[in-house]
């Protein structure tokens, strides 16, 4: 070795490489975590949850969960924003947004409600935790508030549009038509849960098409 010359070392700071590498395994274990919580919530409820079922399913340790979240609340309204919200925007805002007739996109919207004994035996995500969570925590009130308010916007917003467009009757009140949907949804779905019985979401889908049907101006009827 030249005089004056150091050996080289070992960069004690991770390459950009080892540190993308970290990052995305990071992000990985978070949407485990999540995705296993959204599945136990589902199964029983946020309260009944049970953190180590989550743990087990994501393989990850309670360090790794305290990593990411503070607190089983925490957990609970990442899944509310990142799980439920999503999952609600692609079904009942994204298609709106097509360009199609109102009234057509608001149907197809309706008859792709799933009717699998499996989805109606578990019930609406978002309506399941609006019912346990809302009286008991605002943060969760609050989340599930603002899911339930973008998709009443998205239907009122569509129906508005159709009647400038002259394709949806003059006389209909697009938030209060937008609000009576979502209840027709959310209600079908929980007498559907109750009964078990997939009979009772399809009838409702029926009754949702026939009450969309009949909020087309004259002349447009025919449609749909």
């Amino acid at each position: 070795m030249l005089p004056g010359r150091k050996s080289p070392k070992q960069s004690s700071k991770p390459s950009s490489k080892t540190g993308a590498t970290r990052l995305r395994d990071s992000e990985r274990t978070r949407e485990r975590l999540l995705q296993a919580a959204s599945r136990e919530i589902y199964r029983s409820g946020f309260q009944s949850a049970s953190l180590d079922t989550i743990l087990a399913v994501a393989g990850v340790t309670k360090g790794a969960l305290y990593y990411h979240f503070d607190s089983k609340e925490a957990l609970g309204h990442a899944v509310v924003e990142e799980i439920i919200a999503p999952d609600v925007h692609g079904k009942w805002v994204r298609p709106f947004q097509s360009g199609k007739d109102p009234i057509d996109a608001l149907i197809g919207a309706v008859r792709r409600i799933p009717v699998r004994p499996a989805d109606v035996r578990g019930g609406c995500q978002l309506n399941n935790l609006a019912q346990e969570m809302s009286p008991l925590d605002a943060g969760f009130r609050k989340r599930l508030a603002a899911i339930f308010d973008a998709w009443r916007e998205a239907v009122a917003s569509t129906l508005r549009e159709g009647q400038t467009h002259g394709s949806v009757r003059c006389d209909v009140q697009p938030a209060d038509a937008a609000g009576l949907l979502i209840a027709m949804v959310e209600g079908y779905a929980a007498l559907a849960k109750n009964a078990q019985d997939p009979r009772v979401i399809k009838a409702g889908i029926r009754n949702m098409v026939g009450w969309l049907r009949s909020l087309r101006a004259p002349g447009n009827r025919k449609r749909g």
